[in-house]
């Protein structure tokens, strides 16, 4: 077995709310990351099609606000559908170059109707096949206004090499439980993506990885104003008082003793490549291991439903049960 893992870190600014020349970028950034010899890459939280800064510059909370209506419907529009294939240039680019991919994306979930939206983690793995869609367990503040509330289905590790990897979304990475459960199926690669910014990033990731005794990447995305694409509703406002970058970056990579292999990089476009040594895992664990030699099941455990929600279950009827017209 290999030790070694090169990894991507692809921090980019999406076509903001243009899901298809999105995912234009961002197999351009595959088929790159795989030409520099990366085995995984990984894109920021809800790249595809954009985070939605919006909410906090255009009173977003004001009920029944047909601004508000117009920007959703044009959010919902753009919008990743799985079902619909949406993600099958950037699978088949995986599948091409033999690259695992985390990708941030807004998912329009079919299985729940297809007028709601959830902040997905889609894991896409070297064949080319989604492994794993983690929808968010909570949206974070004014995030609440326009993604629903996801669920465990999508709380999985991979087998990647010698490492097993495993992913939250943004402020997940702050719940004990969510990083416990990924920690008991024997994450050693955490993958945390964010919309950006360096203030996100530049305390947590080396307290995960301290943690965790893991690698951490913690992948960012960039955004500012002069990025919106004109053809945006009500563009004007959402871009009024202009300011300094929505999200600067910050893409960074913890060791499993907490140092940082690569600090945090803001302010470009960039690819962060970096070779990750398997044996400083094992190393750290000697003293240290989270669900191993140091935990307690019998005093302390955790349980997690993996089940996907639903807003209906149909039990159909059998081969034995009577006909509908026989039923009084």
């Amino acid at each position: 077995m290999h030790d070694s893992l090169t990894v991507g870190l692809a921090q980019i600014t999406p076509v903001w709310l243009d899901r298809a020349r999105t995912i234009e970028k961002v197999v351009a950034q595959v088929r790159g990351a795989a030409q520099r010899g990366c085995k995984l890459v990984a894109f920021g939280e809800g790249l595809v099609p954009g985070y939605p800064f919006w909410l906090e510059r255009t009173d977003a909370a004001r009920f029944e606000s047909a601004v508000q209506k117009e920007i959703f419907a044009h959010y919902l529009d753009q919008g990743v559908n799985i079902d619909a294939g949406h993600l099958r240039e950037v699978c088949q680019a995986a599948a091409d170059h033999g690259i695992a991919v985390y990708l941030g994306c807004i998912e329009r979930a079919a299985d729940r109707g297809g007028h709601t939206l959830y902040c997905s983690l889609v894991y896409i793995g070297q064949g080319g096949v989604i492994g794993s869609v983690h929808r968010k367990l909570m949206p974070t503040y004014e995030e609440r206004l326009v993604w629903g509330i996801g669920d465990g289905h999508g709380l999985r590790c991979h087998a990647l090499g010698a490492f097993t990897v495993g992913g939250l979304n943004c402020w997940e990475n702050w719940m004990p439980l969510a990083r416990a459960a990924l920690s008991a199926m024997g994450e050693d690669l955490h993958i945390a993506v964010w919309p950006g910014s360096r203030r996100n990033t530049q305390d947590i990731t080396r307290f995960i990885a301290r943690e965790g005794r893991s690698y951490v990447l913690s992948v960012s995305s960039l955004m500012h104003a002069g990025a919106v694409p004109a053809n945006i509703p009500h563009r004007a406002s959402i871009i009024a008082d202009g300011g300094s970058a929505w999200a600067d970056g910050g893409s960074c990579i913890a060791g499993p003793d907490g140092q940082w292999v690569v600090a945090p990089v803001a302010e470009s476009e960039t690819l962060i490549v970096a070779e990750l040594d398997h044996a400083k895992v094992r190393e750290q664990r000697h003293n240290f291991d989270p669900v191993g030699h140091y935990a307690r099941p019998d005093v302390l455990s955790l349980t997690l439903d993996q089940r996907r929600q639903s807003a209906i279950t149909i039990a159909e009827r059998g081969s034995g049960d009577a006909p509908a017209a026989a039923i009084k």
